[in-house]
Protein backbone atom coordinates (compact mmCIF):
# COMPACT_ATOMS: atom_id res chain seq x y z
CA UNK A 1 0.00 0.00 0.00
CA UNK A 2 1.90 3.33 -0.87
CA UNK A 3 2.32 6.02 1.89
CA UNK A 4 -0.35 8.12 0.78
CA UNK A 5 -3.45 5.65 0.67
CA UNK A 6 -2.31 5.16 3.82
CA UNK A 7 -2.39 8.08 5.24
CA UNK A 8 -5.49 9.10 3.28
CA UNK A 9 -7.62 6.47 2.17
CA UNK A 10 -8.08 7.66 -0.92
CA UNK A 11 -6.79 6.13 -4.25
CA UNK A 12 -4.97 7.44 -6.88
CA UNK A 13 -3.39 6.35 -10.04
CA UNK A 14 0.06 7.00 -8.46
CA UNK A 15 -1.20 4.36 -5.19
CA UNK A 16 -2.01 2.08 -8.50
CA UNK A 17 1.49 2.98 -9.55
CA UNK A 18 2.77 1.88 -6.59
CA UNK A 19 1.13 -1.51 -5.88
CA UNK A 20 1.62 -2.14 -9.54
CA UNK A 21 5.73 -1.63 -8.26
CA UNK A 22 4.76 -3.89 -4.88
CA UNK A 23 3.94 -6.79 -7.51
CA UNK A 24 6.79 -6.63 -9.51
CA UNK A 25 8.55 -6.27 -6.70
CA UNK A 26 7.51 -9.58 -5.02
CA UNK A 27 6.66 -12.16 -8.33
CA UNK A 28 10.26 -11.11 -8.96
CA UNK A 29 11.54 -11.97 -5.26
CA UNK A 30 9.38 -14.66 -4.55
CA UNK A 31 8.15 -12.91 -1.27
CA UNK A 32 5.43 -10.98 0.38
CA UNK A 33 5.78 -6.78 0.75
CA UNK A 34 6.30 -7.71 4.91
CA UNK A 35 8.17 -10.80 6.00
CA UNK A 36 7.51 -10.61 10.01
CA UNK A 37 10.18 -13.66 10.28
CA UNK A 38 12.90 -12.57 8.06
CA UNK A 39 15.72 -10.50 9.73
CA UNK A 40 15.49 -7.17 10.57
CA UNK A 41 16.93 -5.85 7.18
CA UNK A 42 15.38 -7.96 5.30
CA UNK A 43 11.57 -7.36 6.78
CA UNK A 44 10.76 -4.50 4.13
CA UNK A 45 10.64 -5.98 0.33
CA UNK A 46 11.18 -2.54 -1.67
CA UNK A 47 14.10 -1.77 1.83
CA UNK A 48 15.59 -4.73 1.06
CA UNK A 49 15.45 -4.52 -3.08
CA UNK A 50 16.68 -1.03 -2.44
CA UNK A 51 19.76 -2.23 -0.13
CA UNK A 52 20.72 -5.05 -2.74
CA UNK A 53 20.80 -2.40 -5.14
CA UNK A 54 23.16 0.03 -3.20
CA UNK A 55 25.55 -2.88 -1.93
CA UNK A 56 25.59 -3.55 -6.38
CA UNK A 57 23.94 -6.96 -5.61
CA UNK A 58 20.40 -6.17 -7.49
CA UNK A 59 19.98 -9.66 -8.89
CA UNK A 60 20.74 -10.88 -5.55
CA UNK A 61 16.94 -10.50 -4.40
CA UNK A 62 15.68 -12.26 -6.96
CA UNK A 63 13.76 -15.51 -5.49
CA UNK A 64 15.86 -18.03 -5.51
CA UNK A 65 13.77 -20.48 -6.28
CA UNK A 66 14.17 -19.70 -9.87
CA UNK A 67 17.89 -20.74 -9.43
CA UNK A 68 19.15 -18.01 -12.00
CA UNK A 69 16.80 -19.46 -15.13
CA UNK A 70 15.78 -15.94 -16.24
CA UNK A 71 17.26 -13.43 -18.33
CA UNK A 72 19.50 -11.03 -15.87
CA UNK A 73 19.03 -7.32 -17.88
CA UNK A 74 14.86 -8.61 -17.81
CA UNK A 75 15.50 -9.47 -14.24
CA UNK A 76 17.48 -6.51 -13.65
CA UNK A 77 14.43 -3.88 -15.44
CA UNK A 78 11.64 -5.78 -13.03
CA UNK A 79 13.64 -5.17 -10.41
CA UNK A 80 14.27 -1.10 -11.04
CA UNK A 81 11.61 -0.90 -12.41
CA UNK A 82 9.55 -1.82 -8.85
CA UNK A 83 11.72 0.21 -7.10
CA UNK A 84 11.12 3.12 -9.19
CA UNK A 85 7.53 2.37 -9.29
CA UNK A 86 7.38 2.15 -4.96
CA UNK A 87 8.87 6.11 -4.62
CA UNK A 88 7.91 7.05 -1.65
CA UNK A 89 6.78 10.41 -3.10
CA UNK A 90 3.68 9.95 -5.44
CA UNK A 91 4.63 13.07 -7.83
CA UNK A 92 7.87 11.28 -8.93
CA UNK A 93 6.09 7.94 -10.27
CA UNK A 94 5.95 6.85 -13.40
CA UNK A 95 2.45 6.90 -15.19
CA UNK A 96 1.35 3.27 -15.87
CA UNK A 97 1.61 4.44 -19.65
CA UNK A 98 5.65 4.69 -19.31
CA UNK A 99 5.74 1.55 -17.21
CA UNK A 100 4.47 -0.39 -20.04
CA UNK A 101 6.87 1.47 -21.85
CA UNK A 102 9.83 0.52 -20.26
CA UNK A 103 8.35 -3.26 -19.99
CA UNK A 104 8.06 -3.31 -23.55
CA UNK A 105 11.56 -1.90 -24.34
CA UNK A 106 10.31 1.36 -25.88
CA UNK A 107 12.15 3.50 -23.47
CA UNK A 108 14.92 3.10 -21.28
CA UNK A 109 14.40 3.32 -17.71
CA UNK A 110 17.89 4.43 -17.46
CA UNK A 111 17.57 7.43 -19.86
CA UNK A 112 14.40 8.63 -18.11
CA UNK A 113 14.36 8.24 -14.59
CA UNK A 114 17.97 9.45 -12.73
CA UNK A 115 17.35 8.53 -8.77
CA UNK A 116 15.52 5.97 -7.13
CA UNK A 117 15.32 7.48 -3.34
CA UNK A 118 13.85 6.34 0.08
CA UNK A 119 14.13 8.39 3.26
CA UNK A 120 16.94 7.13 4.04
CA UNK A 121 19.20 7.60 0.61
CA UNK A 122 19.30 8.60 -2.60
CA UNK A 123 20.56 5.69 -5.55
CA UNK A 124 21.75 6.76 -9.01
CA UNK A 125 20.07 4.29 -11.92
CA UNK A 126 22.72 5.08 -14.07
CA UNK A 127 25.94 4.99 -11.94
CA UNK A 128 24.80 2.88 -8.94
CA UNK A 129 25.96 5.78 -6.74
CA UNK A 130 24.70 6.67 -3.32
CA UNK A 131 23.72 9.76 -1.54
CA UNK A 132 22.01 10.94 1.52
CA UNK A 133 18.46 12.92 0.92
CA UNK A 134 20.08 15.99 1.07
CA UNK A 135 21.35 15.79 -3.18
CA UNK A 136 18.60 17.67 -4.13
CA UNK A 137 18.16 15.62 -7.45
CA UNK A 138 14.88 13.58 -8.14
CA UNK A 139 13.33 11.86 -11.05
CA UNK A 140 11.00 13.33 -13.25
CA UNK A 141 7.78 12.10 -14.53
CA UNK A 142 3.92 12.70 -15.54
CA UNK A 143 0.97 11.85 -14.40
CA UNK A 144 -1.64 11.02 -16.85
CA UNK A 145 -5.50 11.41 -16.05
CA UNK A 146 -6.73 8.55 -14.26
CA UNK A 147 -9.51 7.71 -11.73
Amino acid sequence: MSPELSRTGKPTTSSDVFAFGALLLEVACGRRPIEPDAPPMQLNLVDWVRECWARGQLLGAADPRLAKFYDGEEMELVLKLGLVCCQSAPEVRPSMRRVIRYLNGDENLADDVSLVFSERESVNLVSGDSCNSSCGIISTSSLNKGR
